[in-house]
């Protein structure tokens, strides 16, 4: 019998849990996240829900259900989406969930607060208790209030959270009406508080609560500041997704950058201040890895949000791949990383096999969309929208998950499986046109495999011969010809 393998996206297909914030309680590690509806028209338009594993079984997610549901937030007739949310321990021994509420396509988004629910286990049920506020009770919208992450530094319970634009790079932004009226519009902000907060409204910030988890401690304050022109942070500055780690005496800020595609880190010895940019943990199109540029992107990029942790022994960065050509149907996935003596962490590429101990298994029948390269040398950027032009993506007619709009010469790659005497393979396809699809352990060198393609209306096995050295190999699918491929399945034998 096959040993358990578990693949990329980790989560069963049909579920679509972006932003994730893994956390180990107990003997189990959980994925908290928002929750997108597979096929949907606008982000995070399901209710919380949480997926554990045991830290010594990486193969066996289990649900644990809807822990919070957005009609409980009393903002919920007004903004009825709950966004990137995180979860920790409080001092009493309870679970805090943070999270913050918008409209549709992120209208609201930035308006805050910060809202908190309680359980009294990791995965719930939670129940509203508040929101963030001084010790007056107004609610704490000091900055923008967005992504909350959280952590429970040896008793102390800090909130890092934060987004921003490059509206105020112009040196005379505050003399351009149209930028503060933009930003006031977009951010909820009277024109005073844009015009006088001290190094911007924007950017990413921390503030520290009691042991209440609501009632602000520390007045909140800017991590980073703002303007990273002439920093290690001018490249790649923050854009969202703030997410703390602390790792022995160095705090690791892992967060989403202003090129959207990337999870990018920096460390300091403080948790407020002095933070050093540290490099991409990892892009969802390999963007930066071994000097690839965006136009090279080896698949639809868009937003991305998660964090790292380590479980058994082995750290893993979480992150979230694009599917159905739009921002709005996120899947989660993750990737083995090492952690340098140094501290610091190398980007890894995106693999198909992620939590796996080691390559697939070339052996049985794998879905098609665990592919961890879709391009046809063009791949957009996401955008806050669902595309219309035709390019190949994931996404499904009912129960059928596929890779579709297959044309010619898209590229399809799985890393890694490994092989052992495979003599066969197959592939489950509808077509509408005719050409081929050859097979590649390395692209533009002997083909592996060929199948000839004609018009297939319904879903057809086509069967080849494979010749693939025993060993560790990438597999890449290669289309040429006239009209359009779904590819739902590939099978060893």
């Amino acid at each position: 019998m096959m040993k358990k393998q578990v693949y990329n996206p980790f989560l069963p297909l049909y579920e679509h849990i972006p932003d994730g914030e893994p956390h180990i309680f107990g003997d189990r590690i959980y994925l908290f996240g928002s929750h997108d509806k597979e096929g949907g028209d606008t982000f995070c338009m399901l209710d919380y829900t949480v997926y554990s594993a045991p830290i010594n079984d990486l193969t066996d997610w289990k649900c644990e259900g809807v822990i919070y549901r957005a009609n409980q937030d009393p903002d919920f007739k007004e903004r009825p989406y709950m966004y990137a949310p995180d979860v920790v321990r409080g001092n009493d021994g309870r679970y805090y969930l943070y999270y913050c509420m918008s409209g549709r396509c992120g209208q609201g988004g930035y308006f805050g607060p910060i809202s908190v629910a309680v359980s009294d286990e990791p995965a719930g049920k939670y129940e509203y208790i508040g929101y963030v506020h001084y010790p007056d009770g107004r609610p704490m919208k000091k900055f923008i209030c967005f992504d909350p992450g959280v952590i429970n530094d040896n008793g102390v319970i800090r909130i890092y959270y934060g987004t921003q634009s490059d509206y105020e790079q112009k040196d005379d932004w505050k003399s351009d009406d149209s930028i503060v009226e933009k930003e006031m519009a977009m951010f909820n902000k009277s024109r005073e508080e844009i015009l006088n907060t001290e190094g911007s409204v924007m950017g990413p910030c921390m503030v520290v609560v009691e042991d209440d988890m609501m009632t602000v401690k520390e007045e909140p304050i800017h991590i980073i500041p703002y303007d990273t022109r002439g920093t290690s942070f001018e490249s790649h500055p923050f854009f969202e997704a703030s997410s703390m780690r602390k790792i022995g005496d160095t705090y690791y800020f892992i967060y989403s950058s202003m090129h959207n595609h990337e999870l990018c880190y920096a460390t300091s010895k403080h948790p407020d201040r002095d933070f050093v940019f540290g490099g991409t943990i990892v892009s969802n199109g390999d963007i930066g890895l071994n000097g690839r540029k965006e136009n090279e992107r080896l698949n639809m990029t868009g937003t991305t949000h998660g964090s790292i942790e380590n479980i058994n022994g082995q750290w893993y960065v979480f992150y979230h791949r694009l599917t159905h050509k739009s921002d709005y149907s996120r899947q989660a996935c993750a990737e083995k990383i090492n952690i340098e003596n140094d501290g610091s962490i190398k980007q890894v590429e995106i693999t198909s096999c992620g939590l796996n101990d080691g390559p697939l298994i070339a052996n049985g029948e794998y879905p098609a969309v665990i592919a961890c390269n879709i391009t046809n040398g063009n791949m957009p950027h996401g955008s806050n929208s669902i595309y219309t032009e035709s390019f190949p993506n994931v996404n499904n007619r009912g129960e059928d998950r596929f890779i579709g709009e297959i044309a010619d010469g898209t590229i399809i790659g799985y890393k890694y499986f490994s092989f052992d005497n495979v003599k066969k393979l197959s592939v489950l396809l509808t077509s509408t046109g005719i050409g081929t699809l050859t097979v590649y352990t390395d692209i533009g060198q002997t083909e592996a495999a060929r199948f000839d393609i004609q018009s297939f209306s319904d879903w057809t096995l086509l069967k080849s011969a494979i010749n693939v050295s025993n060993g560790i190999h990438p597999l890449y699918f290669i289309y040429k010809g006239t009209g359009f491929i779904e590819l739902k399945s590939i099978k060893f034998d």
